[in-house]
């Protein structure tokens, strides 16, 4: 045995913290075709590299271990195990369990852990819902998961998340949602999510955020704007607006600056 082999096998400890031995393991038989490997590709080790590396190998064995002791290995064997037992998993103890089996569920069957209690669940489950169990995780009590739904829903149903009391969420709805969505959101309370909406907006829709507060806004504003819009601008608090009015007047001229004109 290499000097490597000898160090790995003397760390081999089961999830009670007891030495592992090939001995009295009911897989002994596999190791000779090489389905096992003390300290490398072992299903009784504690760590999880080596749990999945052996189930990863025998995959046909993951379903007996869905109900074992261990939390470590019955998500393991859950990620490998027959996609026909996951029911089964929806109400196991540990969450991570149950986020293995939301990301391996057929997706019509996920309404069951979309009001899970633990976010790391209602996570996976957002990133695969659709219909109306997607809709429904808008209104999640955690802003992470209204983050990933907001991101995923169809853009017609963004609405009912235009007004979410987390500006992160507002601002992909801002960046996503149909302009008819976006009028009542320049007069949002963070400028990131203005910011946004001055991005999308028809350029003659901005006339409004011509005179908003943050420089950013009206920067962009003064990119896209009407010529129209310019000659307000010019006049802008911030020289970088007042510029980029003053060069686009003079650009729209042929080179002649209009103020002068």
């Amino acid at each position: 045995m290499s000097e490597i082999s000898a160090a790995e096998d003397s760390d081999a400890i089961d999830w009670l913290g007891r030495p592992v031995s090939c001995k009295d393991c009911p897989h002994e038989a596999m190791r000779a075709e090489g389905r096992c490997d003390l300290g490398r590709i072992c299903v009784r080790d504690r760590r999880s590299k080596r749990i999945d590396r052996f189930l990863a190998n025998n995959p046909a064995l993951a379903n007996r271990y869905l109900s074992h002791s261990y939390a470590e290995l019955r998500v393991l064997a859950a990620k490998h195990a027959s996609v026909f037992l996951m029911p089964q998993l929806v109400d196991d103890p540990e969450p991570d369990v149950r986020a293995m089996v939301a990301y391996r569920l057929p997706v019509n069957r996920l309404g069951a852990l979309k009001r899970d209690g633990d976010r790391k669940v209602r996570l996976a489950v957002a990133y695969r819902a659709e219909g109306k169990d997607l809709v429904d995780l808008l209104s999640d009590g955690d802003y992470a998961v209204r983050c990933v739904a907001a991101r995923r829903a169809s853009p017609d149903l963004l609405v009912v998340a235009r007004n979410d009391p987390v500006s992160d969420v507002r601002r992909i709805v801002a960046q996503r949602a149909p302009a008819d969505v976006l009028v009542p959101m320049m007069f949002d309370d963070d400028p990131l999510v203005r910011l946004e909406v001055a991005r999308r907006l028809e350029p003659h829709q901005l006339e409004i955020l011509v005179h908003d507060e943050d420089l950013r806004v009206r920067f962009v504003v003064a990119e896209r704007c009407p010529e129209a819009l310019l000659a307000y601008l010019v006049h802008d608090r911030d020289l970088e607006v007042r510029n980029l009015a003053r060069a686009r007047i003079v650009s729209s001229d042929g080179g002649t600056d209009g103020a002068g004109a």
